[in-house]
């Protein structure tokens, strides 16, 4: 398959054998970008990494023996930095498809200082096939993932057995996947789904007290759903 060249053609690019053709996990938005994040785009340009290259080199961007970790989808990009502000030993690798959001993210690399965060704007799953090394994360987190409640967009869920086998591919053994949602029926299928697959082992975990609120999980919380946090961990397949 010929590697697309056009900054939509890279957000869409999910290749086969991932999920179907043209399945996204995400809803395309046009919101308007603000000044704020516009500027930070140019004046933080050294803190994106460009989704056209071909293997990433995380030692090289971060330094030799640094964990790093995946972040799918990070909205706004608050969370995103605070938690990469109490942890600057950790790189952070944010990957996102609105640009409004990258924006807002690099501006606040830029005012916070930040070192650890590089941001790529992309669909994460076609970094993870074509980019990322073979274990090498050392965890993947995603917040609040599309829930896609109408059961013919199901197919269109991040929680799938083809991503599960992907993610686990990309982890360094006994690497971790946290994610949170405020759907139930999206919880319960997320632990189906890690639940039939032998080489995870994880489940339902307390809200973890570096994980800050998000603006979507307050909203979510003034509607009067519930926040699941789930953290599963990868483990040799069985034998015999």
């Amino acid at each position: 398959m010929s590697q697309p060249t056009g900054r939509a053609d890279l957000r869409e690019h999910v290749p086969a054998g991932v999920l179907r053709p043209g399945i996204r996990t995400y809803k395309p938005r046009r919101t308007r970008i603000t000044e704020r994040a516009s500027r930070a785009m140019a004046e933080q340009a050294e803190f994106i990494l460009d989704p056209s290259a071909s293997v990433l080199d995380l030692a090289g961007t971060w330094g030799a023996g640094v964990p790093v970790i995946l972040e799918i989808g990070f909205g706004d990009g608050l969370a995103t930095a605070e938690m990469a502000t109490t942890d600057p030993a950790t790189g952070v690798l944010a990957i996102d498809v609105h640009t409004p959001g990258v924006g807002d993210l690099l501006a606040r690399i830029g005012e916070a200082g930040l070192t650890n965060v590089r941001v790529m704007e992309a669909d994460a799953l076609g970094v993870l096939s074509r980019m990322v090394p073979a274990h090498s994360l050392a965890a993947v987190r995603s917040y609040f993932p599309d829930p896609w409640p109408k059961s013919r967009h199901h197919k269109r869920r991040l929680v799938q057995p083809e991503v599960l086998d992907l993610v686990r591919a990309r982890l360094v053994p006994g690497g971790t996947w946290h994610l949170a949602t405020d759907w139930d029926e999206y919880r319960d299928w997320i632990q189906a789904c890690f639940s039939a697959d032998t080489c995870w082992r994880g489940g339902v975990v307390d809200r973890p007290p570096w994980r800050p609120v998000t603006r979507y999980e307050r909203r979510a919380v003034r509607d009067g759903r519930a926040i699941t946090d789930l953290v599963y961990v990868t483990v040799p397949p069985p034998t015999g």
